[in-house]
C-alpha cells in the first residue's frame, strides 16, 4: 500500500508518526509532506522521518491565499506522481482536492465539532471522516466514529510512557514541582475572533505559581522579555514526558488542554471557545473524567489555579481518572491502522 500524509502543523506529526512507523515497519510505502509551521519540521527531523516541505506559514489574507495556492499545485504534483492509496491529514482542502485528482481515498481527521466556511467545499469530496464517537454534528456517510480521543493516538500507554531521565538530560528534576503553561496566538482561521489570557493575567499567573515551584512556558509567538527566564528547556519533541511530570498545566491553547488531561496532570483551559457552547471533547474530559477545567472568564480560572495548587495530594486522584479513560477508550493507533490498510486494499 502507499499511503501519503500532508501535515502542515506539530499536532498532525504527534497524531499520525506511530501509524506511520507501523506503515513503514509493514513494508508499506509513506510519503509525508510538511509545512514549515512552528515546530512541525523540527518534529518530523527528530523523529526522523523524511519529508518534503511545501511550503511556509504566511501572514495576512493575501499570503495564506497564496501559500495556498503554492501548496495545492505542488502536492497534487506530488500526489499524481506518488500515485497514493490513500491521503490522510488533518481536514483541509488541499489535501482532499489532492487526493480526489490523485485517484486516492481522502482519509481525513476532524478534531473539533464545528463546521467552517471551508467545510461546505470540502466535506463533500472526503471518503473518510474520522471524528469521535461524542461529536455533535452530521457528517453524513463520511462520518467514521471512534470512541476515543484522538490524542490517545500518542499518549495511550501503549504507545508512550514518560521517561524521566530525558528531563534530567535538560536539568529538570521530574520529582520537584514544576508547572508548564501554554499560550497561543490564535490568528489561525478555525480560531475566527476568539482571544485566550490577557497580557496582565499571563503576569499574574506567573507571578503566582513562580511562588510554588519552577515555571515553564512555551508560546506559539514570542516569548516577552518578562517571560523569557521561563523559556521551555527541553526540544519540542520532548513535551509530552515534561507534561507528564508536572504538578500543573494552564493554557488557552486547545491542544495541549486535552494532551496534559490524557497524560493525568491536573489542567486549566482558559479561553473565549470555553465561553458559552463548548467543544464535545472538552465537555466529556471535564464533565465526565473531570480531568480538565475549562472557563472562558480568566479570573475564574486563576481561582482554580490557586485553589489546586494549595493541594498537594492530587497526582493518586488524577492517575486514577486517567485510567479510567484508557480503560474505557480505543487506542487510537490500532485503530488507525485497521482502517489504513482496508481503504488501502490491503485487508
Amino acid at each position: 500500500m502507499k499511503a501519503l500524509f500532508d501535515l502542515y502543523h506539530p499536532s498532525h506529526v504527534h497524531l499520525f508518526k506511530n501509524v506511520i512507523w507501523e506503515l513503514k515497519e509493514g513494508g508499506h510505502d509513506v510519503l509525508i509532506t510538511s509545512r514549515d509551521k512552528e515546530v512541525t519540521v523540527d518534529l518530523l527531523e527528530a523523529y526522523g522521518l523524511d519529508h518534503v516541505t511545501l511550503s511556509g506559514k504566511q501572514s495576512g489574507r493575501l499570503g495564506l491565499l497564496t501559500e495556498t495556492g503554492s501548496r495545492f499545485v505542488k502536492l497534487v504534483n506530488i500526489a499524481r506522481k506518488f500515485n497514493p492509496d490513500i491521503v490522510a491529514g488533518r481536514i483541509n482542502p488541499v489535501s482532499v482536492y489532492a487526493a480526489k485528482l490523485s485517484g486516492a481515498a481522502a482519509i481525513m481527521f476532524k478534531d473539533s465539532d464545528y463546521l467552517t466556511p471551508l467545510s461546505k467545499i470540502t466535506n463533500p469530496f472526503v471518503d473518510v471522516m474520522y471524528i469521535p464517537e461524542n461529536f455533535d454534528i452530521d457528517l453524513g456517510g463520511s462520518e467514521y466514529r471512534v470512541d476515543a480521543f484522538q490524542e490517545l493516538a500518542y499518549l495511550h500507554p501503549d504507545w508512550f510512557q514518560p521517561d524521566p531521565q530525558l528531563l534530567e538530560e535538560y536539568g529538570i528534576d521530574y520529582n520537584e514541582r514544576y508547572f508548564v503553561l501554554r499560550f497561543v496566538s490564535m490568528d489561525a482561521h478555525h480560531d475566527g475572533g476568539h482571544h485566550g489570557f490577557s497580557p496582565e493575567m499571563k503576569r499574574k499567573i506567573v507571578s503566582e505559581l513562580d511562588q510554588e515551584g519552577t515555571v515553564f512556558i512555551t508560546s506559539e509567538q514570542e516569548l516577552d522579555t518578562e517571560f523569557e527566564q521561563y523559556r521551555l528547556p527541553v526540544p519540542a519533541h520532548l513535551i509530552h514526558h515534561l507534561l507528564a511530570f508536572a504538578s500543573l498545566y494552564v493554557g488557552d491553547s486547545q491542544t495541549m488542554a486535552t494532551e496534559a488531561a490524557l497524560l493525568g496532570t491536573p489542567a486549566i483551559r482558559s479561553n473565549s471557545f470555553a465561553d458559552g457552547d463548548d467543544l464535545s471533547n472538552f465537555i466529556e474530559l471535564e464533565d465526565e473524567y473531570d480531568l480538565l477545567y475549562s472557563f472562558g472568564d480568566e479570573t475564574a480560572a486563576f481561582e482554580k489555579i490557586t485553589s489546586l495548587v494549595a493541594r498537594e495530594d492530587l497526582q493518586e486522584e488524577w492517575d486514577q481518572r486517567r485510567q479510567r479513560v484508557i480503560n474505557e477508550k480505543v487506542d487510537v493507533t490500532s485503530n488507525m491502522m485497521d482502517l489504513f490498510l482496508q481503504k488501502g486494499g490491503v485487508t
